[in-house]
């Protein structure tokens, strides 16, 4: 499973190390630096880990936790601070973090607790995901089309999963390039059509992807 992570982080050299870190280690990352931002981008991206400093600008950490945890977002927290006390890991997790790391941390350490992060995926988010006679296993990255093991790029099973998920709803061209690429892609790339078509192409007919003309994609 390819994990998208939202990097918040005020410090911007340190905030696009972590980023590039975590991208070597094939996990798609955006990067924000203040917490309103942090709201608006995880509503946008939905992501499945978020690494969140504690200390802020315009809307504290804190905060944003909060406000993840209400709005039952499945984001797993990743606390980051340089305040290091007991006191203040425990303060962290009681407002909904679930893993705390203090400043200055070891990088090895960071991409493993947000790997571990990510492998808990939450219940009410489907693994397996199943329309017709096409099965897209998340979890194992397996995709089956009448039993027949279909064989995708990182790219191609990360949209095929996004159109899946939406159970037949409509996804736009611009949601799937938020969620399976990142900030930095080019809003006039052609990287969704081009990325459709070869997916169309491995899945086989009947096509199962259906084209709104001007609007997006969904399955039948």
């Amino acid at each position: 499973m390819m994990l998208r992570v939202l990097v918040v982080e005020d410090d911007v050299v340190l905030a696009g190390l972590i980023a590039g870190g975590l991208g070597e280690h094939d996990m798609i990352v955006d990067v924000v630096h203040d917490g309103a931002a942090a709201l608006r981008r995880a509503a946008q991206i939905r992501p499945d880990v978020v690494v969140l400093d504690r200390d802020l600008p315009v809307l504290h950490g804190d905060e944003v936790t909060r406000a993840l945890v209400r709005a039952g977002s499945p984001a797993r927290v990743l606390m980051l601070t340089a305040a290091a006390s007991v006191d203040s890991r425990v303060e962290g997790l009681r407002l909904g973090a679930d893993d705390y790391l203090p400043k200055p941390f070891a990088f090895a350490e960071l991409i493993a607790r947000v790997a571990a992060l990510g492998r808990r995926e939450p219940a009410r988010v489907p693994t397996l995901l199943r329309r017709g006679d096409l099965q897209v296993d998340v979890d194992r990255h397996e995709v089956y089309r009448g039993g027949e093991v279909i064989v995708l790029t990182r790219k191609e099973f990360a949209l095929l999963a996004q159109l899946m998920r939406a159970d037949g709803g409509l996804v736009s061209a611009e949601q799937l390039l938020e969620r399976v690429w990142d900030e930095h892609a080019d809003p006039f790339t052609t990287a969704v059509r081009t990325t459709v078509k070869t997916l169309r192409r491995k899945l086989g007919p009947p096509d199962p992807i259906i084209t709104v003309i001007g609007r997006g994609y969904r399955m039948r």
